[in-house]
């Protein structure tokens, strides 16, 4: 042991030496008081100061580090405060006007959340989560603050489906709300409703608010269904081209009523008596 130890003092004796004089150098600098080391010890401090205060801008990576972290994670936790606070407000901006719409409705409603849709289909349709059990029923209108969504075709206990406007076996007896012209409302593809039947010589203008007629047993008149955005005659026709933009925008649909009022039972007899009569 004491061999290696020699061997390794002889192997460094010039740093153990350089060392050692280092030392009694600064020993013997710290216990000097005379005028010319006082005014170099001043000189150090001064120096030491200034670069420490010159290399204050450099940045502590591993303290930068952590605050960036935290950063993030409060910033992520703001993120999602915010999100959920625009949801909502969103969603107390939906309620307000459907509140405002069933209270303004004649007819009881059954407010619905949309489950599930489609959009692609030339047969589109929305799927509610209320059913028979909560009284819905066939042929029930489905409407939005917006205006008219379609109407039931299916139920179960606690489902229920609908055939929205965009639909192409979808009728609606409608009517033009400021000339009273009367047509139909149908989906033939497209972003836009067509409102057919109207002859070329009746007053429908872009701008005008197309409704339902309340000619149908099945939905209630005066419901809004879309403004006309474009009119045009066809060569040899006898009939308009009226292009419709629905009210409802069916890509943010997210909550309907469904309109439950009492079938008119003795309408729908003498209506059907008439038609096989005439047969």
């Amino acid at each position: 042991m004491m061999k290696k130890l020699y061997e390794m003092v002889v192997a460094f004796k010039e740093y153990l030496l350089f060392a050692f004089f280092t030392g009694i150098s600064l020993a013997l600098l710290a216990t000097n008081d005379g005028q010319q080391m006082s005014a170099l010890r001043s000189a150090a401090v001064l120096t030491v100061g200034f670069l420490q205060d010159s290399f204050t801008f450099i940045p502590d990576y591993f303290n930068l580090r952590r605050e960036n972290k935290a950063l993030v994670e409060e910033n992520m936790n703001l993120s999602d405060e915010v999100n959920r606070l625009r949801e909502a407000r969103l969603e107390n901006i939906r309620l307000r006007a459907m509140i405002d719409l069933k209270q303004k409705s004649k007819g009881r409603l059954l407010a619905a959340d949309v489950v599930g849709k489609t959009l692609q289909l030339l047969r589109n349709t929305v799927t509610l989560d209320i059913g028979n059990h909560d009284g819905v029923r066939l042929n029930a209108p489905i409407v939005s603050p917006d205006g008219l969504v379609g109407k039931i075709v299916a139920t179960s206990s606690g489902y229920s489906v609908g055939q929205i406007l965009l639909n192409k076996d979808l009728r609606v007896s409608a009517k033009d709300q400021r000339s009273r012209v009367d047509g139909i409302v149908q989906w033939q593809g497209g972003p836009t409703l067509q409102f057919s039947d109207v002859v070329k010589t009746m007053d429908v203008k872009e701008g005008d608010v197309i409704v339902t007629s309340g000619y149908s047993t099945v939905y209630p008149e005066g419901i809004a269904i879309g403004v006309v955005a474009s009119t045009r005659l066809l060569p040899g026709s006898l009939f308009q081209v009226i292009d419709i933009a629905p009210g409802v925008d069916f890509t943010r649909l997210e909550e309907v009523f469904i309109v439950s009022s009492p079938i008119d039972s003795s309408r729908i007899s003498v209506e059907a008596r008439t038609v096989e009569d005439h047969l």
